[in-house]
């Protein structure tokens, strides 16, 4: 079942003179099985918008429907939603804090009742699934790599067994080699759990190699909703706020107004590299 957003306002400090509006008439249909990019400037409501998605943020006005239920109904199971709707924040390694990697990682199954048997077939799953081997469940969270401890942050929500799975910058601070490996993974869960992806990134490259469906947001609305493609082939529009598209974009443009016979707007490599043969082939 899809995730109904209809028409959510969000208002940060209400009736003070600090009053902001942060999400200002949103409404999205989010469907099961999509792997979403959201992309906008800083303070352009990205991670306000995600966190209203498990309830951690209630909109000031507005509806969101889970599963056919209104989650602002006053006897809805906001710990069913969260358990079914998990959220990656920025840094998640900073919310590391058990004195294992299998404690850490046990801590959301724990408190949804689950013990025993059951509760160790979900961590070792959710280990094995972000490439943690079992020679690290003894060992401290702390004295892990970064990649390591990235995730093992994301077994902790993948051990919710979670339909959506909203991840903040996931690749914040990483380097080259260890962001393609969260991306990878990440795009790995997508495929083979069939885990619907949210992806909110300041890295244009990353949104056009991934993901399906590409948000853009500008001052709490949703100005773009459609294929990475359409959306950075109006890189000209997008750089009006504060964003732009792919490098290999403009590499490509400049080459087109040097004179070279290329058709259309590459977004990745690969697609560069078609486009070129195929001009130079046909010239």
């Amino acid at each position: 079942m899809p995730i109904i957003l209809d028409h959510i306002n969000y208002i940060y400090s209400e009736k003070t003179v600090y009053e902001k509006a942060a999400l200002k008439d949103v409404s999205l249909v989010i469907n099961d099985g999509e792997f979403i990019g959201i992309i906008g400037h800083t303070g352009s409501g990205k991670s306000t918008l995600v966190q209203h998605l498990n309830g951690l943020i209630k909109a000031s006005s507005g509806h969101i429907y889970f599963n056919g239920e209104d989650i602002y109904d006053d006897d809805y199971d906001m710990k069913k939603l969260r358990s079914k709707v998990g959220l990656v924040f920025q840094y998640p390694e900073h919310q590391l804090f058990e004195a294992t990697v299998y404690e850490d990682v046990s801590f959301g199954p724990k408190n949804l009742g689950l013990k025993g048997v059951d509760l160790e077939l979900r961590v070792y799953n959710a280990l094995k699934a972000v490439g943690i081997g079992e020679d690290l469940i003894d060992a401290s969270p702390f004295e892990l790599s970064g990649g390591q401890k990235r995730r093992v942050a994301i077994a902790g929500v993948l051990a919710m067994e979670p339909e959506y799975l909203i991840l903040d910058e996931p690749c914040a601070g990483l380097d080259p080699k260890g962001r393609e490996e969260i991306l990878e993974l990440i795009s790995k869960l997508h495929r083979e759990k069939k885990i619907t992806i949210i992806l909110i990134s300041h890295s244009m490259e990353d949104v056009a190699d991934y993901v399906e469906r590409l948000l853009v947001m500008d001052d709490g609305m949703v100005l773009k909703d459609d294929t990475p493609q359409n959306v950075f082939a109006d890189y000209k529009e997008l750089e009006k706020i504060g964003l732009g598209a792919p490098e290999v974009t403009y590499a490509v443009q400049q080459l087109k107004e040097k004179g070279f016979n290329i058709d259309g707007t590459p977004i990745n490599i690969n697609q560069a590299k078609e486009m070129i043969l195929k001009g130079i082939f046909n010239d």
